[in-house]
């Protein structure tokens, strides 16, 4: 497989694995996922909110597998937001034991992967190596 065609796949699937979320906004079935089921209006709504923003940026991500020019600024806000979720849910001792591994395993594949595609999408291609 290609190089190319590798970064395709693995964005394609970071990205439909990153929208699963958006699945609150029809269900809450989506929630308990989290070990979320006694939620007030108002926790549902936040969550839901979460579920489309999440929803975004996996769809962003499989934009960026088939337009290389947004590759680098949409890796740096899964990055962002991937990390961001992870800092907060790993460094407090009340929600760490109930963070979800595959979620955990995940994001941090989502944040690493993405940082490669920064380092590799910041080279210098051969031709302004060249200037």
């Amino acid at each position: 497989m290609s190089t190319d065609r590798a970064v395709k796949v693995a964005l394609v699937v970071l990205g439909v694995i990153t929208m699963t979320p958006v699945l609150a906004l029809v269900t809450p079935v989506a929630l308990e996922y989290y070990g979320l089921t006694q939620l007030s209006p108002m926790e549902t709504a936040l969550l839901r909110h979460r579920g489309v923003m999440q929803g975004v940026l996996g769809a962003a991500l499989v934009w960026a597998a088939f337009v290389p020019g947004v590759r680098v600024p949409v890796a740096v806000a899964a990055i962002t937001t991937k990390t961001t979720n992870l800092v907060l849910t790993l460094s407090d001792t009340a929600t760490r034991p109930a963070a979800p591994l595959f979620s955990t395993v995940f994001d941090t594949l989502a944040v690493l992967m993405p940082i490669g595609l920064v380092v590799f999408g910041l080279r210098p291609t051969r031709s302004s190596a060249a200037v």
